[in-house]
């Protein structure tokens, strides 16, 4: 199982502000390359996220459903990759002073990446979850310099 946290310098409801946001996901997830549509109000329970994923010269569509949604607490998601199975993804919002402790879990449920799951697996996720709560930090405190920083980083 690979938990990783992170304390965003943000309050819980702008961190939910940005994780509500479906058309920001290709912002801070490591792995999807564009969102290309969604079923129902995201982060509604029930809710599907369908992007894509480029490896190399593949593309792969992907989607995401909202399994738990807690405004501003709790959102947990089952990911389904396809041949690779589904994995169950949460994240806790914890009220820390003024800011945010996000606690992020993910582990596979069904398929291959059920089957093969293991300390290496582990490893190889905590890189990609330390690399994607980093890039969520920086868009929940980047917003908060306004649209003109925003503006700055757009390529």
């Amino acid at each position: 199982m690979a938990v990783r946290h992170r304390l965003i310098r943000k309050p819980p409801d702008d961190v939910w502000e940005v994780l509500s946001d479906p058309v920001r996901y290709g912002e801070w997830v490591v792995g999807p390359s564009q969102v290309t549509r969604t079923e129902r109000q995201w982060p509604a329970v029930g809710a599907t996220l369908h992007y894509e994923v480029k490896i190399g010269p593949a593309t792969l569509r992907n989607r995401t459903v909202v399994r738990r949604c807690e405004p501003s607490r709790v959102l947990e998601l089952e990911a389904h990759s396809g041949p690779l199975g589904t994995a169950r993804i949460a994240m806790e919002l914890r009220p820390w002073g003024e800011h945010t402790l996000i606690i992020f879990d993910e582990h596979p449920l069904r398929g291959i990446g059920g089957a093969l799951h293991n300390g290496l697996l582990d490893a190889a996720q905590q890189l990609r979850h330390r690399a994607m709560l980093r890039r969520l930090a920086q868009v929940c405190e980047e917003d908060a310099a306004g649209p003109e920083k925003r503006r700055l980083r757009a390529p």
